[in-house]
């Protein structure tokens, strides 16, 4: 059976990242199944800023993988679900993405069938790649590399 390689890329660090802006769910080109994540009213909004008005949402949001933010938001074990599908459904050959970071530890929660609890654990630095090689069913990860 063929294999497929993915190569996840994640920026450097913009103006927006450094204030700690959470992401608006922006589609990723090519690879719409790995846009990051729906953050609801959350969205251009930095964690100090939710958590002075919603202490107790950022609370659950970080604690409870299947509590999302109000408004429309995504849950984390919705985003694991969604990139791990999209991952199971790509194609043979290598594929590349550039993606926001809670998608990187989505993608790796879903392919080494970790807890959803495990997401929050995964620290995925900005101006790096994270790969992937295999195929549905059987992953192998390669961490650890520049960009």
């Amino acid at each position: 059976m063929p294999t497929v390689r993915v190569h996840l890329a994640t920026p450097p660090l913009d103006d927006a990242a450094r204030r700690g802006r959470f992401g608006s769910g922006e589609p990723c080109p090519g690879h719409p199944g790995l846009a990051g994540p729906g953050m609801g009213d959350w969205a251009g909004r930095t964690l100090e800023e939710v958590a002075a008005e919603d202490p107790e949402g950022i609370g659950r949001w970080l604690a409870d993988p299947e509590y999302a933010p109000p408004g429309g938001g995504e849950t984390v074990a919705e985003l694991i679900t969604r990139t791990g599908a999209y991952l199971a459904g790509l194609g043979p050959g290598r594929h590349h993405a550039v993606v926001e970071q809670a998608v990187v530890r989505a993608v790796v929660v879903a392919a080494l069938e970790l807890p959803a609890g495990a997401f929050w654990r995964l620290d995925v630095r900005p101006d790096t790649v994270t790969s992937l090689s295999g195929r549905a069913g059987r992953w192998n990860l390669l961490v650890g590399q520049p960009a």
